[in-house]
């Protein structure tokens, strides 16, 4: 393998696997080069290939050679230290002290979000109203959001201008706000339209639609399957 693609990133599937799509999409934006294998979270032989990059069994992986970076944030990092130019952090030391804190935020939190709406790349748009829980993050997101793109937002449609690791992370918040249609802001709602107009974000979205596999723990509707 040559050094143009070096990188492997090991990911679940592109439908369901919210971690999977952060790091991806960072790389695609910044025109990261790197090969990708799809393995589907419910292989049975899943973990033991997964194991070879990842000591969790859990994806995304990134093997960069004999390095192996596992956990989404810890492969952003990564990616920011090896490729500088990719500017995955603001330049300026406030605006990435920002950045990083509510990428952490969104690592370590949420979690009554994400079950209430996993992501579900395929599935039509279609409200699921939001108990009291979920409600307090959305809001929080939104707020988040809203004030991202009003201190540090100037040059571009982004958090914080230029699409970077923080818009990796919320990524999936993206795709599950489109899918539930949860009710945003003005401000939140042309940031995510910003994101949804990525062509590395058309290129997920083909590629989810076309996957074979369904888990029914990620499928709100189950027994039913709703496909776009």
């Amino acid at each position: 393998m040559g050094t143009a693609m070096a990188l492997t990133l090991v990911i679940g599937n592109k439908n369901y696997s919210s971690w999977s799509l952060r790091p991806w999409i960072a790389m695609k934006v910044a025109g990261i080069p790197f090969a990708e294998e799809v393995i589907s979270l419910d292989a049975t032989d899943f973990h033991e290939r997964v194991r070879k990059i990842s000591g969790t069994g859990k994806v995304p992986a990134l093997a960069d050679g004999e390095t192996h970076v596992w956990e989404s944030l810890a492969i952003l990092e990564y990616l920011a230290e090896k490729y500088p130019q990719a500017r995955l952090w603001p330049a300026e030391p406030p605006a990435r002290a920002h950045a990083r804190s509510i990428a952490a935020e969104m690592h370590a939190g949420f979690t009554p979000l994400r079950r209430h709406y996993p992501m579900n790349v395929w599935r039509p748009m279609k409200r699921r109203e939001p108990v009291a829980e979920v409600l307090d993050h959305v809001r929080r997101i939104d707020t988040m959001w809203t004030d991202c793109r009003t201190r540090f937002g100037e040059g571009g449609p982004f958090l914080f201008g230029a699409f970077g690791a923080a818009d990796a992370m919320y990524a999936p918040v993206v795709s599950r706000f489109r899918t539930y249609e949860v009710d945003v802001s003005p401000v939140a709602r042309a940031y995510m339209a910003a994101v949804m107009a990525l062509p590395a974000w058309a290129a997920w979205y083909a590629a989810a639609l076309q996957e074979p596999w369904v888990l029914p723990s990620d499928e709100v509707d189950w027994p039913t399957v709703l496909r776009v």
